[in-house]
């Protein structure tokens, strides 16, 4: 049977391409929607660029038929825009006396259901709005085109266990790797460049090592990197990915205090500075919240808009340059952004530029969306690597959750691929008080 979604605005904000998600149901929009749409396509950043694309395909679809009537979708569905439904007696008093956008468009769902029954459901990212459904008995639901898993315990770590005889385990100490054990079930439906921790018992020291093409290399040994050295077995798996040259993408999840920053900067600053690696710029950049907004009403020069944004990144070089000056009493730091071998950007300004010889990382990367994020690693060009940093229990953008944000879904579709490595780091290393901070509040 043909289900009816009637979607809300915020959905055509999130995804342009909503409009045909909905396979070969009848997808309604109400009017009001339109006014919503025409009000944002001058907003900066992606939300004003879905509404203008979003407006673009009505246009197109507008010429095959009236919209008011039906027409037909390329994936087999129908497309309908509603007038304002007649209200009748039965509709709460609540909606009829609020003329906001939101009611109106529960007031339209509401009627649509009076018509066609509880094949109707409305879609919305707003989650007061499903609340309200809920109270009215509306059928309603989330848009989960980019929701990886129902459940964010099962989001992929990059870690697995695995239970191996001693002998294994002596075995890939003395050869430095060994071969999948692939009767083993441990080891069913490895990933590329996932980690393993192989013991014999739960007491017994372990083997630690990385699967790549089949084989399980033994983990090495790292030193200090710029002052900064692994502190846990996560941490040496980060550093394993972050000076991979063959791994283009490396996403580091965990919550505050964990090192992702720390890490992710100090193999940046290594990558560029060494001069034989070949990387000639670190690009850092953070989301702003709201992004493409807040950045334009501060004052001041662009550098100094983007300072409170990028100041977790810049305390963290501060750190590894522990305040090192010139003869002159200048900041090195201040000195490689003014040659341009450090350079801040604003996610914003991404779009368009091609980004080569260049390390870039981007923290808080849990709130892009999955657009955002295309935008982002779709500027590397060549001899490029993009580190993404996170942690997807604090979210800031109202539009994404945890495992719908950029960074999740990253790690998601990335896992199959060789050029891709990812860690979620779990042990808070910044302080005995950070740590306890993270836990228990």
């Amino acid at each position: 049977m043909t289900k009816i979604f009637c979607l809300d605005t915020n959905v055509l904000l999130y995804d342009s391409e909503s409009l045909f998600a909905f396979e070969d149901n009848t997808v309604i929009i109400p009017l009001v929607v339109l006014e919503e749409l025409d009000r944002k396509k001058g907003h900066p950043g992606e939300t004003g660029q879905n509404a203008r694309q979003v407006s673009r395909h009505l246009d197109n679809l507008r010429q095959q038929g009236s919209l008011s009537d039906g027409v037909e979708l390329r994936n087999g569905g129908t497309l309908k825009i509603t007038k304002r439904l007649e209200v009748t007696d039965e509709m709460p008093e609540e909606l009829i006396d609020n003329p906001l956008a939101d009611n109106i468009i529960l007031s339209d769902a509401y009627e649509l259901i009076q018509r066609y029954g509880d094949n109707v459901t409305l879609i919305t990212k707003d989650i007061n709005l499903r609340v309200k459904c809920d109270v009215l008995g509306i059928p309603c639901d989330d848009y989960l085109k980019h929701r990886v898993t129902s459940n964010k315990s099962l989001i992929y770590t990059g870690v697995r266990r695995a239970t191996v005889s001693q002998d294994i385990v002596d075995k890939i100490y003395e050869d430095k790797k060994m071969a999948v054990l692939e009767d083993h079930p441990d080891f069913e439906g490895i990933k590329p460049n996932e980690f393993v921790v192989m013991k014999s018992t739960p007491s017994a020291s372990a083997a630690i090592g990385r699967h790549r093409e089949g084989e399980i290399t033994l983990l090495p040994e790292f030193g200090a990197i710029w002052g900064v050295k692994p502190r846990n077995k996560e941490q040496r798996f980060a550093f394993d990915l972050l000076f991979d040259p063959t791994i283009k993408l490396v996403t580091l999840v965990g919550p505050a205090g964990t090192g992702k920053t720390l890490l992710a900067v100090a193999a940046g600053v290594h990558h560029v500075l060494e001069k034989n690696i070949g990387f000639h710029q670190l690009v850092v950049s953070r989301p702003v919240q709201p992004l493409g907004n807040d950045i334009g009403f501060l004052p001041g020069s662009f550098e100094e808009k983007m300072h409170p944004w990028t100041k977790p990144i810049l305390d963290n070089l501060g750190y590894l340059f522990n305040s090192d000056k010139d003869r002159n009493g200048k900041s090195m730091i201040s000195l490689y952004f003014e040659k341009g071998i450090f350079e801040v950007e604003a996610i914003t300004y991404l779009r368009g530029r091609s980004i080569s010889n260049a390390f870039i990382i981007i923290d808080e990367a849990q709130n892009l969306s999955v657009h955002e994020l295309k935008t982002i690693i779709t500027r590397a060009g060549e001899n490029t690597k993009i580190v993404l940093t996170g942690d997807v229990e604090q979210i800031d953008n109202t539009y994404v959750d945890s495992v719908s944000n950029g960074l999740t879904y990253a790690v998601e579709k990335f896992k199959d691929h060789d050029i891709a490595g990812h860690i979620t780091l779990i042990k808070g290393q910044r302080s005995e008080l950070a740590t306890l901070a993270s836990q228990i509040l």
